[in-house]
C-alpha cells in the first residue's frame, strides 16, 4: 500500500503516543497498598475471650488528646514561620514555639510537591507515586490505609472545611464538611473566608473529635503575585489570628475537660521563588510542622529521649577516643558503631526504595518496544519519504501473512501468558482484556515485520544501485551537518541530570550556532560567489554540461535582492542573534541561576509598573503590525480590538497602568478577558471558513494561505492574552524572527523543507525556555488556566495552561505550515516537513525512555528525569496533533493542485 510520507509520519506518531502511554503507565509506580487490615476487617467484631481468661488485649489505650485540630496552610514555606516573616507577621505562633508549648520541625516534602500527593503522604505515611501529579487535577478516592480511616474505624467524628481534594480522597470519612475549589488561583480571599466562617460555631460545639482546616489563599497569592508580594504578609497575619482563636478555644475547653488537646500547624509543600511549586528546590520541599499542646510543657516526647540517649552514647565514645586513641578495643568499638549506623541507614533506604520504585517492568518493555519499532521504521523510510514523490510503499498485507508475523505473535502470546500467570505484583498490561492485549501483540508483530521488510528492501535497492550507477558525488552541506550533529548532541545530553536541569543552555547554544552558520552561508553567497558545492538545501545549483563537460553555476536567489533588501539579508542573522540575547536576559530559568535577578524581575517590580506598561503597549502595537499584513479586513479589526482588550485585562488585574485610571483597584478582569476571547474565536472562525473555501475547486487559491495565517494570528492573540505582561517581548520577537527568516533567509537561500522544519523545531524549543519554562514542574504557570473564568472548569483550565506552556513550540509549528503553504512551487514540501517534524520529535523521546529505564534507580529520578519524561510525553502528544494538521493541509493542497 502506497502512502504519502506525511500520512505515514502522522500514523507513526499516533502509534508512538500509544506506546509511550503504556510505558508511562508502567514507569510511574502505582500507589503502594498498605499491608494493614482493610476497612471491613477493621470493622469486624472482636472475638470474645475464653471463659475464665483475664486477657485485656482488646482494650484500647486511653487517648493522649481529647481533640485534634489540624490547620494545613497550602504552600506554607518554613521561612514564613521560622524566618523573619514569621517573627513579623505570625507573632503568636512564634511565641508558642519559643515558649516551649510546642514542638517544631522543618518537614521535608518529597517531589512532586503538589497538593494531592502531599495530602496522601501526610495521611498515609507513605510516599505517593509520581503519577499523582497528573491525578492532582481530579483526585480519585484513596483506598490505602490512613489516619482518617483508622480514626473513623475507632468511632471518631471528623469535620473538614477547605480544599475539596480532601473530600475526593476521603468521600465517606467526614460527618460534616464544606469543600472549596482549589484550582481557581485568582481568588485568595473568599476561598479562606469560606473556611473561617464555620470556625466559631464549631469550636463552641463538643460533638467532634478531629477538625481539619485547609487554607488555600497563601498558595493562590504565590501563584499570581509571587512570594515577595506584600499580600503574603497580610495572609500570614490572617493565619496567625486564626491560630490564636483556635488555641485560645482549645485551652478554654481543656480547663473544663481536664484533658489536653492537640493543635497541628503544617504545610503540604513550599513555594518557589517564582511562586509556584512541584519540583524539589529547598523552598518547595521545606515546610514547617508545629505540634502545639499544653502537655508538651510537662513531658517530652519518647523519641526525643531516645535521641538524647544516642547522643550520650556517642559522646562517651568520643571521650574514650580522646583518652585512648590507640586502643584496639576503641578501634573495634568504632568499627562496630560505624557498622550499626550503616546497617540502619541501609535498611531505611531499602525500605523506602521498595515503596517508591515498584516499576511495572512488563508494561515498560511493551511500550519501549512499540516506540523503538516506530523510530526504526521512520529512520528506514527516510530515502523514500524525502524523495521527489514523497511516497513510500508500506507493507501492510504481506507481514500479516508471513511466517515471521505468526511466529512473533505466538512468542509474544506465550510471554504474555507466562508473565501474567507468574508475576507476584500487579501489572497494568496484564489487567487489560485478552482482546486488547492480543491487539497490541498484533501491532508489535506487524511493526517488526515492516521493519524487517524495509531493511531487506533497502539492502536490495542499495546493492542494485551500486551495480547500475557509479559513485555518488552528492555530499551534505555544512548546514545539514550542523542540524544532524546538533540534534544528536541534544539527545545524548539528556542522559545527564545537569543537562536536563539546564537544557535551555543547550538550545540557546544551538540556535546561536545556527544563526552564525546562516550568516556564513549568506556572506559566502554574496561576496565569494558560488565557490562551494551545494548541500541538500543549498541555494547554489551546479549543472553539468554533458557535451562539453563544463560546469555552469546558476545564479543564487540572493542576486534577486536589491538595495535595502540585500542589506537586510546581510543583517538578519545578527538581528536574530541580538533578539535571542535579549530574550535570554528576560527570564532566568533552570536550577543553578534561577535565583539570580533578571529583566523580568525588574519589570514586575511595583516600582517599575510604568515601564512595564509602556513596554506592553509597544509590544501589542508591534504584534498587530506583524500579524495584520496577511489578514483580511475583518480579522484586522478583530485583532486590533483584541489586543486592546489584552491591555485592558492586564490593567484590570493591576499588572499594568491605564493613563486615565492610575489608582484603580485590581479586579479579576473576567469581563475584559472574555471580551478578548470573543475576538479570538472570531478570527479562528474566519480562518476555518477560508480553509473550507479552499476545499472547493473553483475557490481562490489564496484562501488557504489567508485562512492558515488567520488561524495562526488567532493563536498568537490567545498567547498575548495568556502570557504575563513581561513575557510579551517573547511573542513579539518570535514574530519578528519568523518574519526576518522568511523574507531574507529561507526564501532567498532556497532552503528545502527538511532544513526549514528542523530550524522551526529548534527555535520552537528555544522559545519554550525563553518564556521562563524549564524541565521543572514548578515553572508551569497554572494561573493562566483561569483567565476569564469565575469558577473552576477542568477542561478549559487544562487546555489554557497547556497552550500557554507550549506557546513557543506551537506557534513555530503553525508558522511552518504557513510558510510551506505559501511556497506553492515546492511540490511535496508539506509531506517532507511532516515527516521531518515527526522524526525530529520521535528521536529524543525514543532515546530518552531508554535512558530513563537504565537510570530508574538514580538519585534524581523523581526530581529531574521524571518531570522531563512528562514534558517529552506532552511534546509528543502536541507533535501528533501538529502532524495530523500537516496531513490535513497536505491533502487540501493536493486536491487543489489536482483541480487546477
Amino acid at each position: 500500500m502506497r502512502l504519502g510520507s506525511g500520512s505515514f509520519a502522522a500514523c507513526c506518531v499516533v502509534v508512538e503516543v500509544l506506546g509511550l502511554a503504556v510505558f508511562l503507565r508502567g514507569f510511574f509506580p502505582a500507589p503502594v497498598r498498605s499491608t494493614s487490615s482493610s476497612e471491613h476487617r477493621a470493622e469486624a467484631p472482636v472475638p470474645e475471650p475464653a471463659a475464665g481468661a483475664s486477657s485485656n488485649w482488646t482494650k484500647l489505650p486511653p487517648p493522649l488528646f481529647s481533640k485534634v485540630v489540624i490547620v494545613l496552610i497550602d504552600a506554607l514555606r518554613d521561612d514564613f514561620v521560622f524566618g523573619s516573616k514569621g517573627v513579623k507577621f505570625m507573632p503568636y505562633t512564634s511565641y508558642l514555639v519559643e515558649k516551649g508549648a510546642a514542638h517544631s520541625f522543618v518537614a521535608e516534602a518529597k517531589p512532586p510537591t503538589v497538593t494531592m500527593p502531599r495530602i496522601k503522604a501526610l495521611m498515609t505515611g507513605s510516599l505517593p507515586g509520581f503519577v499523582d501529579v497528573v491525578r492532582n487535577l481530579n483526585s480519585p478516592a484513596l483506598l490505602e490505609d490512613s489516619v482518617l480511616r483508622q480514626a473513623k474505624a475507632a468511632g471518631k467524628r471528623i469535620i473538614f472545611y477547605g480544599d475539596e481534594t480532601w473530600v475526593k480522597l476521603f468521600p465517606k470519612h467526614f460527618v460534616e464538611y464544606d469543600g472549596t475549589t482549589s484550582f481557581f488561583v485568582s481568588d485568595y480571599t473568599e476561598v479562606d473566608n469560606n473556611v473561617t466562617r464555620h470556625l466559631d460555631k464549631v469550636l463552641k460545639r463538643g460533638d467532634w473529635d478531629v477538625l481539619i482546616l485547609h487554607y488555600l489563599g497563601l498558595d493562590h497569592i504565590g501563584h499570581v503575585f509571587g512570594p515577595s508580594s506584600p499580600l503574603i504578609g497580610h495572609k500570614l497575619s490572617e493565619m496567625d489570628g486564626i491560630l490564636t482563636r483556635i488555641h485560645t478555644s482549645l485551652l478554654s475547653e481543656e480547663r473544663k475537660a481536664l484533658s489536653p488537646s492537640l493543635l497541628v500547624l503544617c504545610g503540604d509543600h513550599g513555594m518557589s521563588e517564582t511562586g509556584s511549586h512541584g519540583a524539589s528546590s529547598l523552598e518547595e520541599v521545606n515546610t514547617p510542622l508545629i505540634l502545639i499542646s499544653s502537655s508538651f510543657e510537662r513531658k517530652p516526647e519518647p523519641g526525643f529521649e531516645q535521641f538524647k540517649v544516642s547522643e550520650r552514647l556517642h559522646r562517651n565514645w568520643i571521650k574514650l577516643y580522646l583518652e585512648e586513641n590507640s586502643s584496639a578495643a576503641l578501634l573495634n568499638l568504632g568499627v562496630k558503631l560505624r557498622r550499626q549506623y550503616l546497617d540502619a541507614i541501609r535498611t531505611l533506604s531499602l525500605s523506602l526504595s521498595r515503596q517508591v520504585a515498584q516499576y511495572d517492568i512488563y508494561s515498560m518493555v511493551v511500550g519501549t518496544v512499540v516506540v523503538l519499532e516506530v523510530l526504526a521504521l521512520l529512520l528506514l523510510s527516510i530515502p523514500q519519504a524525502l524523495s521527489n514523490k514523497a511516497e513510500l510503499e508500506v507493507p501492510l498485507l504481506s507481514p500479516m501473512f508471513s511466517l515471521l508475523f505468526y511466529l512473533m505473535f505466538l512468542v509474544l502470546s506465550a510471554i504474555h501468558v507466562i508473565v501474567c500467570t507468574s508475576t507476584e505484583s500487579s501489572c497494568y498490561f496484564c489487567s487489560l482484556s485478552w482482546l486488547t492485549a492480543a491487539g497490541v501483540m498484533v501491532l508489535i508483530s506487524a511493526l517488526l515485520c515492516a521493519v524487517v521488510s524495509a531493511l531487506s528492501e533497502m539492502f536490495v535497492d542499495g546493492k542494485l544501485q551500486r551495480k547500475n550507477t557509479g559513485p555518488s558525488n552528492s555530499r551534505w552541506s555544512e548546514l545539514d551537518l550542523l542540524i544532524l550533529l546538533g540534534t544528536m548532541g541534544h539527545v545524548l545530553s539528556l542522559g545527564a541530570s545537569s543537562f536536563i536541569e539546564e537544557e535551555h543552555q543547550t538550545w540557546y547554544f544551538l540556535t546561536s550556532t545556527l544563526c552564525l552558520a546562516l550568516c556564513h552561508e549568506i556572506y559566502r553567497n554574496c561576496f565569494l560567489g558560488n565557490c562551494c558545492e551545494p548541500g541538500l538545501g543549498g541555494a547554489v545549483v551546479a549543472l553539468q554540461d554533458e557535451d562539453a563537460g563544463k560546469v555552469h553555476k546558476s545564479h543564487t536567489p540572493l542576486d534577486s535582492l536589491r538595495g535595502s533588501e540585500k542589506w537586510m539579508a546581510l543583517a538578519s542573522p545578527w538581528v536574530i542573534l541580538t533578539c535571542c540575547r535579549l530574550l535570554r536576559s528576560l527570564n532566568q530559568t533552570g536550577v543553578q541561576w534561577a535565583h539570580r535577578p533578571d529583566l523580568g524581575h525588574w519589570l514586575t517590580s511595583s516600582d517599575h509598573k510604568a515601564a512595564l506598561s509602556a513596554l506592553s503597549a509597544f509590544c501589542l502595537v508591534v504584534t498587530f503590525v506583524l500579524l495584520q499584513r496577511r489578514c483580511s479586513r475583518t480579522s484586522r479589526v478583530a485583532m486590533a480590538l483584541g489586543l486592546l482588550g489584552v491591555y485592558c485585562y492586564r490593567a484590570a488585574t493591576g499588572s499594568l497602568l491605564l493613563p486615565w485610571q492610575r489608582d484603580k483597584a485590581a479586579s479579576k478582569g473576567i469581563v475584559e478577558a472574555r471580551f478578548v476571547y470573543i475576538f479570538i474565536l472570531g478570527i479562528l472562525f474566519t480562518g476555518a471558513r477560508d480553509l473550507l473555501k479552499s476545499q472547493v475547486a473553483a475557490a481562490n487559491p489564496k484562501c488557504k494561505a489567508v485562512g492558515l495565517w488567520e488561524m495562526y494570528s488567532g493563536l498568537a492573540l490567545l498567547a498575548a492574552l495568556l502570557l504575563r505582561p513581561h513575557n510579551l517581548p517573547v511573542l513579539v520577537l518570535s514574530l519578528l524572527i519568523q518574519t526576518l527568516m522568511t523574507s531574507f533567509i529561507w526564501k532567498p537561500l532556497g532552503h528545502d523543507a527538511a532544513e526549514v522544519t528542523v530550524m522551526h523545531y529548534w527555535f520552537g524549543q528555544a522559545f519554550f525556555y525563553f518564556q521562563g519554562n524549564s524541565n521543572s514542574i514548578s515553572t508551569v504557570d497554572v494561573s493562566v488556566g483561569f483567565v476569564g473564568l469565575d469558577s473552576y472548569m477542568e477542561i478549559p483550565a487544562v487546555l489554557l495552561t497547556a497552550f500557554a506552556t507550549y506557546a513557543g513550540p506551537v506557534l513555530w509549528a503553525i508558522h511552518l505550515v504557513n510558510f510551506l503553504s505559501s511556497e506553492t512551487c515546492r511540490g511535496p514540501a508539506m509531506s517532507h516537513a511532516c515527516f521531518c517534524y515527526a522524526l525530529v520529535c520521535s528521536f529524543p523521546v525514543s532515546v530518552y525512555i531508554i535512558l530513563v529505564t537504565s537510570l530508574r534507580y538514580h538519585l534524581f529520578i523523581w526530581s529531574v528525569f521524571s518531570p522531563k519524561l512528562l514534558y517529552e510525553g506532552m511534546h509528543l502528544l502536541i507533535t501528533a496533533a501538529v502532524c495530523l494538521f500537516f496531513t490535513a493541509m497536505d491533502q487540501t493542497g493536493t486536491r487543489s493542485r489536482i483541480s487546477s
